[in-house]
């Protein structure tokens, strides 16, 4: 494995300084939560080893949201992460080839990279709404394809699919004897439409997701993968086992909590997300110089900068975030163009929202 860091974790906020930006338009989750806004506290647990695959109940309450899913079908990993990190060193060698749609999470493209194998890229194109074109995918496999990876909702541009797209990527992996990966991390951050789990449709299909982004509990690292092929499934389970035997009895049971308050804290959470997004849009209704695809999930957008060639982009973010205080994620981060930059709209309060917005507009015409 030849490792390299991340640009976007080493430009990550915690790694600048959270006390050195003023709005912080950068994350891609939902404000953090504390045990005690989520009506939870520290259950009394034995500090044992915990089951491999996860804690049962655990398995259970993710399996239920889809059907023709069973706990069995479920394994909890480290956060979304972990997960990706097992699918891609499990699936593929230097050998194998991978079709990734691109831009994508850093992790979906830097492991595989550190692992050696031959990487297609399709790249999304603003002028056609990002949507993925599954004939450019088809057009990408190779005999030797082992893996197609997507994100839906996308991550950074919070597009979606629509089931027809969905449908016709796990049927393209059927015929080609390869699997889908579908990251699902923002799927319950879905404006209107929610597409099914991928892996309930298709044993050709994993599903990847956490608590991380939907419901502001990173810090417990807790996600899952999901597939329907047994004997993959057990392979997966070996990796884990290599990595760390088991997750923490305590993240589980928090997240198992988390769970089970899943539909009342979403009733919630989602009008004001809806309204987050719509601060957005006022503002770039209003600003000619900045342009998006409207979201359709998650807590974050993808704006492309209406400048000329002539505009000094890396002068424009350092003047944003030492004038400004203000910080986002430029378009390297996500091997894009840095006239586009994700900006999270789910993690700040509303007026630093609103600040943040106000100080691009103001950077952008000094």
């Amino acid at each position: 494995m030849n490792y390299a860091r991340m640009v976007i974790e080493k430009e990550a906020p915690e790694e600048y300084g959270y006390d050195r930006i003023r709005f912080n338009l950068s994350e891609s989750s939902i404000a953090d939560q504390k045990l005690s806004d989520i009506g939870l506290s520290l259950p009394d647990l034995t500090l044992f080893y915990g089951e491999h695959r996860g804690d049962r109940e655990l398995r259970a309450l993710v399996a239920a949201q889809d059907d023709g899913l069973s706990p069995d079908d479920v394994l909890v990993t480290a956060g979304a992460a972990g997960a990706l990190f097992i699918i891609s060193t499990a699936l593929l060698s230097e050998r194998d080839h991978l079709v990734v749609v691109r831009p994508n999470y850093a992790t979906n493209i830097e492991t595989p990279r550190a692992i050696g194998c031959a990487i297609s890229y399709v790249d999304l194109d603003f002028d056609d709404g990002f949507a993925v074109d599954v004939e450019r995918v088809a057009a990408s496999l190779r005999p030797n394809t082992k893996l197609i990876s997507v994100t839906c909702p996308h991550n950074p541009t919070g597009t979606m699919m629509g089931r027809a797209d969905l449908d016709a990527l796990v049927a393209l992996a059927e015929s080609r004897q390869c699997h889908l990966l579908v990251d699902e991390t923002y799927r319950d951050l879905s404006y209107g439409r929610r597409l099914p789990a991928a892996a309930s449709l298709s044993r050709s299909a994993i599903s990847v997701s956490s608590l991380s982004k939907a419901f502001g509990i990173p810090g417990i690292r807790i996600g899952w993968l999901v597939t329907r092929d047994a004997a993959l499934q057990e392979r997966f389970l070996a990796a884990k086992e290599q990595i760390g035997i088991c997750g923490s009895v305590i993240d589980e049971g928090i997240a198992r909590g988390m769970l089970q308050r899943r539909d009342a804290f979403l009733a919630t959470l989602l009008p004001d997300m809806a309204k987050r997004r719509d601060i957005v849009q006022a503002w770039i209704d209003r600003e000619p110089l900045v342009d998006w695809v409207r979201p359709e999930g998650g807590v974050v957008g993808f704006p492309r900068l209406n400048v000329g060639a002539d505009f000094d982009l890396d002068r424009f973010y350092a003047r944003l975030l030492e004038d400004h205080g203000t910080y986002v994620g430029p378009g390297h981060w996500f091997e894009m163009p840095k006239r586009f930059f994700r900006i999270g709209f789910g993690w700040p309060k509303e007026a630093e929202l609103r600040g943040g917005l106000e100080a691009i507009s103001a950077a952008l015409r000094e």
